[in-house]
């Protein structure tokens, strides 16, 4: 991004204040003078937007807990959709990466669609919304409704799509709530292959992780279930 950013400037005549003197980017010196004074800025806005996404999310989501036995802070469930995205799915774009770390924000907490608007922008609010369930419907419809939806989900959606339900696996496998049965856990790894079918094509990376971390899961829960 940053090099496309600079690679923009080339033959643009761009002016500008540094101290009493003005910089015209009109040459290749004038442009490495320009990438040393302003890179700093470049690289920190994307940080930053990032943090506040963690911000905003571990504000709403601070009283609530995993499943698991430890009864781990909810925060760490979107941190780690968007490290996997970020890690394993190589993703880069700034949207899909605040729409993960906010992708249970309305969802699950008092977060209304105009306030991600208003905070992060309409393309967040708009990849949110497609991940979001529709809390008023039977379990049975929205579990239904994710299958269904998936294929004509956004690529950004997609991917995250796939990341949270990579975490989510990888938690039931190894962590799950204390009071689902062997053959719950089992049920929701199904469940979320038929999910993640909708989705496949938007990352390769992701598919591999998420078709090793089922086959592990299912290695761990059949003898169980036997």
């Amino acid at each position: 991004m940053v090099d496309g950013f600079w690679s923009g400037l080339g033959g643009v005549r761009c002016d500008r204040v540094v101290g009493q003197q003005a910089l015209a980017v009109s040459s290749p010196d004038d442009r490495a003078c320009w990438r040393e004074l302003t890179l700093p800025l470049v690289m920190t806005l994307p940080t930053t937007a990032l943090l506040d996404a963690i911000h905003f999310a571990a504000t709403k989501h601070r009283d609530q807990r995993r499943k698991d036995p430890a009864a781990s802070p909810y925060i760490n469930h979107p941190i780690r959709v968007a490290q996997l995205l970020a890690s394993t799915g190589t993703v880069t774009d700034l949207v899909t990466l605040q729409g993960a770390l906010l992708h249970d924000t309305v969802e699950d907490t008092d977060t209304t669609p105009d306030e991600l608007t208003e905070l992060f922008g309409p393309e967040v609010q708009q990849v949110v919304a497609e991940v979001t369930d529709d809390k008023s419907l039977p379990k049975g419809d929205r579990k239904r409704l994710q299958i269904e939806h998936a294929p004509h989900l956004s690529h950004r959606a997609k991917q995250i799509k796939m990341a949270d339900k990579i975490a989510n696996i990888q938690d039931v496998t190894l962590s799950p709530p204390a009071d689902w049965s062997a053959q719950r856990r089992q049920d929701y790894l199904d469940w979320s292959e038929q999910v993640v079918a909708g989705c496949r094509g938007a990352n390769a990376a992701l598919e591999a992780l998420f078709d090793q971390s089922l086959a592990q899961g299912r290695q761990v829960l059949e003898p169980v279930a036997s």
